[in-house]
């Protein structure tokens, strides 16, 4: 197949081709690694609910687009499912004892793995990972983020294989923040007049990863093919394809008939679970994320300015229904942020949260909000009514808002559903604080530095450049956030993060309902495949997939 020539009916047509032939291998066992050594050529097509809109991860991003962002790019290093890192662009992790890093850990020395190229030929050299953060940092760019990167005071190259960066003051979870920076070519950014317009965001990417972008045809799917020069294990595969479902049942479908080998970030909806558990045709992976579902109100709106309304809120949510109807009883209530196998989580916080809606009902009355004729409190002339919004087509969250419009109804509050298309829901609607209440997953990562969510100075709708898009602003969240990062010592840092999960457990900034569990599945015969929820999406060892063939 050439290069830019892969039509829709070639596309279904190898879609298919795979499928039967993923589908006739008779392997069983739920996420084994198979032995023997893997073999060459074929495509892969993951399905993604959400579709990947820009290619340049430096820009602003959602996490269905982070899987994409791993295969055409490298970072230093990855984090692997055990939480290790693990070299990628670099020879080796930056260490004292090795002395990349300085014994008051705020220099690093990063030696550069050699030989590197990017997709076009051109050689990779610390040049690029310095213009990659000063893209990031140039306030002319609207970067995804500058959460940690602007901890570093400086970055500069020794050599061309030679790396160094010195820190403003220690930052214990640097290397967490460069696990995710993906880096970009200096030779082809440098000359770009805009880079938040360059066409390299959506039609020319070029990375150093183990697969070349090739096409996005709009609303359907993203071919990449296989980087052959690449400079670590494989890639195994020919052709790696990302399709647009947007209907997670209907993804679900695609698995079980072979258009789909693999789902994507939000998996396999929990309701589908048991079907999927009698499947011989699929592996099945459960495991625990660093992730939780939560409602997150516009704090910008004025009735969320007031604690006591989401107090009020959240007293009247009673979880139960969800966790163990919706979710089947798989995933543990949440009642913060972090997982409760993070070596931050404070285990005083369990059971914080109670359902109460006559508690809820008086501390709606106490600010002033009065029941009317019709059920729905009114304030001042103007009803307690609110929009939630969600990804159209997420049916788990459709039936949370049907079950909140109930429990929120019983306690006088009106909540109205306007849910969208993911691509409208996490571009400016949300990133802007345009909402007024959205259902919305938030993910912690592998380290509880959680500034990008809560500080007051990573509001985007107040110039930030960050993901506190709720514009949540307390200034002892700001100093708790801040004192959780600056010593290296972990059990220091648990002060800090179990003193913030307990002002987060009273002042909740979001309204916390579970821990994800994610759901996944693959086609029998894709192996290499390894759940990783230290990292934003499962695709960040595409290199390692490989097709066994019957």
């Amino acid at each position: 197949m050439r290069r830019h020539d892969l039509s829709r009916r070639h596309f279904l047509t190898g879609a298919a081709t795979l499928g039967a032939t993923l589908g006739a291998v008779g392997v069983r066992g739920a996420g084994a690694q198979a032995p023997g050594a893997p073999q060459k050529g074929g495509q892969v097509i993951v399905g993604l609910s959400q579709e990947p809109q820009n290619f340049n991860p430096v820009m602003p991003t959602i996490e269905a687009q982070r899987g994409v962002h791993m295969a055409i790019y490298d970072d230093l290093w990855r984090i692997d499912p055990k939480g290790a890192f693990v070299p990628n662009l670099a020879a080796a992790i930056p260490t004292q004892a090795n002395g990349g890093v300085s014994k008051d850990g705020t220099s690093f020395t990063v030696k550069l793995r050699p030989g590197v190229q990017w997709h076009d030929g051109q050689p990779f050299t610390a040049r690029d990972v310095v213009f990659t953060w000063k893209t990031i940092m140039n306030p002319k760019v609207t970067a995804f983020s500058t959460v940690g990167f602007d901890q570093i005071a400086d970055m500069w190259t020794g050599d061309d294989a030679t790396l160094k960066f010195k820190l403003k003051q220690p930052y214990a979870p640097i290397l967490d923040i460069l696990a995710d920076m993906f880096v970009v070519p200096e030779h082809v950014l440098a000359r770009s007049a805009d880079i938040n317009k360059d066409e390299f965001n959506t039609r020319r990417p070029v990375g150093t990863g183990p697969f070349k972008f090739v096409e996005w045809v709009s609303g359907d799917h993203v071919t990449l093919e296989a980087h052959r020069a690449y400079h670590g294990p494989g890639p195994y595969l020919d052709r790696l394809i990302f399709k647009y479902v947007p209907d997670l049942t209907v993804l679900f479908t695609q698995l079980k008939t072979g258009e789909v080998d693999a789902t994507g970030i939000q998996g396999i909806p929990v309701d589908l679970y048991p079907e999927a558990r009698t499947l011989s045709t699929i592996n099945l992976y459960v495991d625990p994320s660093t992730s939780y579902e939560t409602i997150a109100p516009n704090h910008l709106l004025p009735m969320f300015k007031d604690r006591r309304m989401r107090q009020a809120l959240y007293l009247g949510l009673d979880k139960k229904p969800i966790v163990e109807k919706i979710y089947l009883g798989l995933a543990p209530e949440a009642e913060s942020y972090v997982p409760p196998q993070s070596w931050a989580y404070n285990p005083k916080i369990k059971g914080h949260h109670r359902y109460d809606p006559e508690r809820a009902k008086r501390l709606l009355d106490e600010i002033g909000w009065k029941v009317g004729p019709d059920g729905i409190r009114v304030k001042d002339g103007a009803r307690l009514s609110f929009e939630n919004a969600c990804t159209a087509g997420n049916k788990q969250r459709e039936q949370i808002q049907q079950l909140l419009q109930q429990q929120w109804r019983q306690i006088g509050v009106e909540m109205k559903i306007n849910n969208k298309p993911a691509a409208v829901l996490f571009g400016d609607f949300y990133r802007m604080s345009k909402f007024e209440t959205i259902v919305i997953g938030m993910g912690m990562g592998s380290d509880p530095e959680h500034s990008f969510r809560l500080h007051s100075k990573y509001i985007p709708a107040k110039g930030g450049l960050g993901r506190n898009s709720i514009a949540y602003e307390n200034p002892e969240v700001d100093r708790l956030l801040d004192a959780g990062v600056r010593d290296l010592d972990r059990e220091k840092r648990k002060t800090a993060y179990f003193r913030l999960q307990e002002v987060l457990a009273d002042e909740v900034p979001y309204l916390p309902i579970y821990h994800f569990v994610n759901i996944r599945g693959t086609r029998k015969g894709l192996e290499g495949f390894r759940p990783n929820s230290n990292m934003q999406e499962y695709p960040w060892n595409t290199n390692e997939w490989w097709i066994r063939k019957a």
